[in-house]
């Protein structure tokens, strides 16, 4: 019904427009009598071998939701209703910013794809942090951290930590964003020196707080060899729990949509179909490479059930979402659910 009847309507309309327009449909709609247990029936999947145990957290399924859909964490207990194993929120940064000036988000259709240029909005992390501790649900919730664009790179780490500690007794783990293209210089801080440096006081200060939490760094697809060998060293030196892998892309290479319409849209980051293959090469790099303590989370470009697989094929533990999602509708995660199970 979404593909045959809702998306061609709201694909009609303005992207971050409809963004607003379905998530206040859905959290109105689950409110109405026995919506929650329809909702249930349709889309969530339960089964105990769909369970994963990493980072001494339980998830009840490997399909998650990527950052960037829920930046404020308002939509955490409905999200849980639609059958995703974890929920990562974000990115957050410390003091609230509307972001980049509007339009700033655009679909490619013929390419299945996104191209966001959206700038780390959000309304601060400490309005986060009241949200999450009036949430119902149990999902696992992830906090996705970054720098507000104001801040230079030379005092990022002061903006990551404030994060931090306000997440800490809300999220169940924790992801460092330094790879998103639509803040000004935020992907420098992927170079090696500043990242291992960024990454080694996050996890001194995981450490004093006694029981620490999982972390994770997400990185852009847009790494070239040697870059992804020194993640791959500062992730042993900095201990992390994990990598993600990917963020969006700055290529445009290979698109279908006509490329003055791509001139048009202009800068940003690109996601969807088009990163199939290319995150799914990462992730396999990574996993040869890593050693197993290490664990990896696959996204982008998972449009369908087999992408999903070949992403855990190739050595990711779990999966996000974000692009499909929005593409395929909810019964994506089921989908992918099922194909796991059907293995």
């Amino acid at each position: 019904m979404y593909k045959s009847l809702l998306r061609p309507l709201l694909f009609q309309l303005d992207p971050e427009k409809v963004h607003y327009l379905t998530t206040d449909a859905l959290r109105a709609s689950l409110k109405l009598p026995f919506a929650k247990g329809i909702t249930e029936s349709m889309f969530k999947v339960t089964d105990p071998r769909l369970e994963r145990e990493l980072f001494g957290l339980k998830f009840p399924n490997p399909v998650g939701l990527a950052a960037g859909f829920d930046k404020d964490a308002k939509l955490v207990d409905e999200l849980a209703e639609l059958g995703f194993g974890f929920v990562e929120i974000g990115t957050l940064t410390p003091k609230p910013q509307a972001g980049n000036d509007k339009p700033r988000l655009f679909r490619l259709p013929q390419d299945q794809a996104i191209i966001n240029r959206m700038g780390f909005n959000n309304e601060g992390v400490d309005a986060a942090v009241r949200r999450l501790e009036k949430r119902k649900s149990n999902i696992i919730v992830g906090g996705n951290i970054g720098k507000n664009k104001v801040t230079p790179n030379e005092e990022a780490l002061s903006d990551y930590l404030y994060c931090f500690r306000a997440l800490f007794h809300v999220v169940d783990y924790f992801v460092v964003n330094v790879s998103s293209p639509n803040t000004p210089d935020l992907r420098a801080l992927q170079d090696k020196e500043p990242l291992q440096k960024l990454l080694v006081s996050l996890q001194e200060e995981n450490q004093r707080m006694g029981t620490p939490k999982p972390l994770l760094l997400k990185i852009a697809p847009d790494l070239n060899l040697d870059q992804l060998n020194d993640i791959i060293e500062i992730a042993q030196v900095a201990k992390l729990s994990g990598i993600i892998g990917t963020n969006t892309t700055v290529s445009r290479a290979g698109l279908q949509t006509p490329e003055a319409r791509v001139q048009e849209i202009g800068m940003g980051g690109l996601s969807g179909k088009p990163l199939t293959i290319q995150s799914t090469q990462i992730i396999q790099h990574l996993r040869t490479y890593l050693p197993p303590e290490i664990r990896l989370i696959g996204v982008g470009g998972i449009m369908t059930a087999q992408d999903a697989i070949d992403k855990l094929n190739a050595g990711a533990d779990l999966v996000q979402l974000y692009t499909g999602f929005i593409y395929e509708g909810p019964s994506l995660i089921s989908q992918i659910n099922k194909k796991i199970l059907s293995r």
